[in-house]
């Protein structure tokens, strides 16, 4: 079994991370349902992803792999109390891009239980570096987490063919629905946390 290095993000890994997410989520029906302009989609895009990014990475919760040719970035139930670095300025996208990203949570989020939970919101591995199953890498110490934590751990995709791929880590269906013109599956973790010993090189420090 290969080895793989996965790492505690910093913000120096944020270009890397963002490209990685773009070329990722190129095809991605709700990518594609926010950012609809062929012209300005990586631009947009590229904004949403560092906007995702910096939300997360100095609560410690965005995993890398190859300096942030894969990553995983997930929301903790709550945020640190009194932590201003946890502080993100507001979306600087178009107006209807805007009232899109608005109108898709106002739907899903009701569909995410209000329980305290753990909460995969990126997930991506650059399609150069397809194949490596680098995306359960990173994946897996969130999902650690969530387990010392005695916590669920859930997702949502608009790719269908994300969602076999989810189950076979693991994850299944909790709920599906449809939204405009795509459809979203809510998964939660139902597999064995992953064993640290599988990856004992992980979060041996930051860089």
């Amino acid at each position: 079994m290969n080895l793989v290095e996965v790492m505690v993000a910093t913000p120096a890994a944020r270009a890397r991370a963002i490209e990685t997410v773009v070329a990722a989520f190129a095809a991605d029906p709700a990518f594609r349902f926010f950012f609809q302009d062929d012209a300005s989609f990586d631009d947009q895009a590229a904004t949403f992803a560092g906007y995702l990014f910096d939300r997360r990475v100095l609560r410690d919760a965005v995993r890398i792999v190859d300096g942030g040719a894969s990553v995983a970035m997930w929301d903790a139930p709550s945020p640190p109390r009194g932590d201003s670095r946890v502080e993100t300025p507001p979306l600087d996208l178009p107006t209807d891009t805007l009232a899109r990203l608005d109108a898709y949570e106002a739907a899903v989020h009701p569909a995410l239980p209000t329980s305290p939970h753990w909460y995969l919101g990126v997930l991506a591995t650059h399609p150069n570096f397809a194949g490596r199953r680098w995306g359960r890498a990173v994946m897996a110490a969130g999902l650690r987490r969530a387990a010392a934590d005695d916590l669920p751990a859930y997702l949502e995709t608009t790719n269908p063919y994300n969602v076999d791929v989810y189950r076979r880590a693991g994850w299944e269906v909790t709920t599906s629905m449809g939204f405009e013109t795509i459809n979203v599956w809510i998964m939660s973790y139902a597999g064995r946390p992953p064993s640290r010993d599988l990856l004992p090189q992980e979060e041996r420090g930051r860089r």
